[in-house]
């Protein structure tokens, strides 16, 4: 069998994890959360590239395992390193289905057939669905990165509790939150065009933004690093919610329809080519930059 039929391999290309850095992060954050009182050491270079080559004749020491299976829950050590049928296990065939961080939609509301709706795996009317069928533990609880942009992010403002955010952030997440800038002209021009009262949306997005602001006056330093704050002024057309930079909910905003009416698509990065995620990734990434922190 090739490197590419081992498992671990598999998963990490399909979450953007080969590269040695990354994988460092993304074990180091595992690490943490399952003893945050030692300091588990990383795999050499030359050792992660004999797990991927599939060149072990037994598995790695105990700890290695532990941090692997939380860094792919529903895996165990032995699955991650089985070279038999890699892919299918990754895809989940012949697999018990693994434990996810967000679950499959009640009913599944679009069937998917061949590649013709690319990366999108869910589809919904509106966002009141969408909310039904992923509701905010489901997508929060486990998360390692978050990042979020729009207009009032009522989401993560008005729908999680704070003390889950707190342990969300003080376990090590990183939490970005982007708003539309309640001082600015876009906001007002969002208002008139839904048809709101004045300062309708102005009043509910500063109060999310001090919300937030007064959670993260709580944080020790080093964790407050983590939870970042900005606003924007520019025309709003999407909210964006992206989840361990693996799952993206993109809301459009509509003329004349609150944000609770639009349609709501839910698309896994799985590497496809001409998919959605890189798309909406790189609108984030572009808002965030000409941002300005809160």
């Amino acid at each position: 069998m090739t490197d590419q039929s081992i498992l671990l391999k598999t998963l990490l290309r399909q979450r953007h994890w080969q590269t040695y850095a990354v994988f460092c992060r993304e074990y180091d954050k595992a690490a943490k959360k399952i003893d945050p009182e030692r300091n588990l050491a990383r795999p050499s270079r030359a050792q992660l590239h004999r797990w991927l080559a599939g060149e072990l004749k037994s598995l790695p020491y105990a700890d290695h395992c532990r941090v692997l299976e939380a860094m792919f829950p529903g895996y165990s050590a032995e699955e991650l390193f089985r070279v038999q049928g890699a892919e299918a296990l990754a895809n989940g065939i012949g697999h018990s289905p693994p434990i996810p961080t967000i679950p499959a939609p009640r009913p599944a509301p679009v069937e998917v057939i061949g590649n013709q709706l690319a990366d999108v795996s869910a589809i919904f009317s509106s966002r009141a669905e969408f909310a039904s069928a992923y509701p905010p533990p489901a997508l929060f609880d486990h998360a390692t990165d978050i990042a979020a942009a729009g207009l009032s992010l009522n989401l993560i403002c008005q729908s999680y509790p704070d003390h889950q955010l707190k342990r969300l952030l003080e376990g090590g997440t990183r939490i970005r939150c982007l708003f539309l800038d309640p001082q600015g002209e876009a906001i007002k021009a969002r208002e008139r065009e839904e048809g709101q009262t004045p300062n309708t949306l102005v009043h509910l997005t500063a109060l999310n933004i001090n919300v937030l602001s007064r959670l993260k006056s709580q944080l020790a330093p080093e964790v407050a690093k983590r939870f970042e704050l900005a606003v924007y002024d520019e025309t709003i057309r999407y909210n964006i919610l992206i989840v361990d930079q693996m799952t993206c909910v993109v809301q459009p905003y509509l003329p004349q329809a609150r944000g609770l009416d639009s349609p709501t698509l839910v698309i896994r990065d799985n590497g496809t080519a001409g998919g959605l995620f890189p798309v909406f990734d790189q609108v984030f990434t572009s808002l965030w930059e000409r941002s300005r922190a809160v």
